[in-house]
């Protein structure tokens, strides 16, 4: 099968060849495997997918490529702090594995902090044509091939706390709902915009979604939830489909969110994403909700892939592909980017029986 007929295969939950895999890198890790395999094109990888040349992705054989518009593209790394687009304060943090340095970016300062600056602030211009230059190339290169994903992930909640900063966006959500709706309203109207014109641009589906849960519980109350964020969701939803019925919609939360998993379903999602194993069972996940949702991820990144040795990350494979993956119905990859403490060794026993 080629790429492309795998994935929707496994999306219409029929068994393909083989269960379609995605697996993104953080920069540092993506060059250990570069040099693993002998890799000497142009230099150029982004998670994200802007700039990305996929030549790790096709290289291993992936079946899914990404293309990203939104805040989440501002994530880049620098030694220095810097400001981006959005007023969004970032500084530098190191990190060290046993196999080398690294560093990430991490939130510094909200612009929105002030109350008084809300109603002056200006979002960026989601309609700035280079903003879809990436995914024009994408579209006309390889979508004969792969499926491809248009991403325009932290859509309302993520980008909103960013700007708010994240205690003050919880106060609001309680104390001042109001308000907390009109700064909601700023990342959803720029990524909807996004999203949709992705769409028409050809993209296979839309990759949305903000982390909303934790380790053991959901963030914010499925009450909550409901109230404020389900009826922008099913807007962002319908809107997406007016232009193609025949779209995938794909949700990403880190952690916990089974309370929520029907409002999804009811509202129109296909594909939730990352499904930590640590914060939910897959099996049951399946067995619950497997006959009108599909999955991707799976693959835990927290524990068994870094920390683990290559048995049994082949064990974790192969409990996924035999429960949550069989029948279709799964997209499989670990749960996040892979880090640079990842041992290579448990990398290649993941991809390998995966193609196995």
């Amino acid at each position: 099968m080629k790429p492309r007929d795998r994935v929707l295969t496994a999306l219409s939950r029929e068994q393909p060849d083989r269960c379609p895999m995605q697996i993104s890198f953080t920069p540092e890790f993506a060059a250990r495997l570069r040099a693993d395999m002998g890799l000497t094109g142009r230099v150029g990888h982004n998670p994200h997918g802007g700039g990305n040349t996929y030549e790790l992705e096709r290289a291993l054989g992936e079946d899914l490529l990404l293309t990203s518009v939104g805040w989440a593209n501002c994530y880049y790394q620098s030694k220095e702090p810097y400001t981006d687009e959005w007023g969004i304060g970032w500084k530098s943090c190191e990190y060290t594995t046993p196999f080398g340095r690294g560093f990430y970016t991490e939130i510094a300062g909200h612009p929105l902090a002030d109350d008084n600056a809300i109603a002056a602030y200006r979002p960026p211009d989601p309609n700035r044509p280079e903003l879809y230059a990436d995914a024009a190339h994408l579209i006309q290169n390889y979508k004969q091939d792969y499926f491809i994903v248009g991403v325009t992930v932290t859509t309302i909640f993520e980008t909103a706390w960013a700007l708010r900063g994240l205690e003050t966006m919880l106060m609001d959500l309680v104390v001042n709902p109001d308000l907390a709706k009109a700064i909601f309203d700023i990342p959803y109207r720029y990524h909807l915009t996004a999203a949709k014109k992705l769409v028409e641009m050809g993209v296979d589906a839309i990759w949305v979604g903000d982390d909303i849960g934790a380790q053991h519980a959901m963030a914010i109350s499925p009450e909550l939830w409901r109230r404020i964020f389900k009826p922008m969701w099913a807007e962002f939803f319908s809107e997406l489909r007016r232009l193609n019925p025949r779209l995938k919609i794909i949700y990403h939360s880190d952690g916990v969110i089974d309370p929520i998993i029907p409002d999804m379903i009811e509202i129109g999602l296909d594909v939730l994403n990352p499904i930590q194993p640590a914060c939910m069972d897959p099996a049951a996940l399946k067995k619950q909700f497997g006959d009108k949702l599909c999955f991707w991820g799976s693959i835990d990144q927290q524990h068994t892939l870094p920390f683990g040795q290559p048995d049994d990350v082949r064990r974790e494979v192969r409990t996924r592909l035999g429960t949550i993956g069989q029948g279709g119905g799964l997209i499989i990859g670990p749960t996040h980017h892979v880090q640079l403490d990842t041992p290579m060794e448990n990398f290649w026993a993941m991809v390998d029986t995966i193609k196995a």
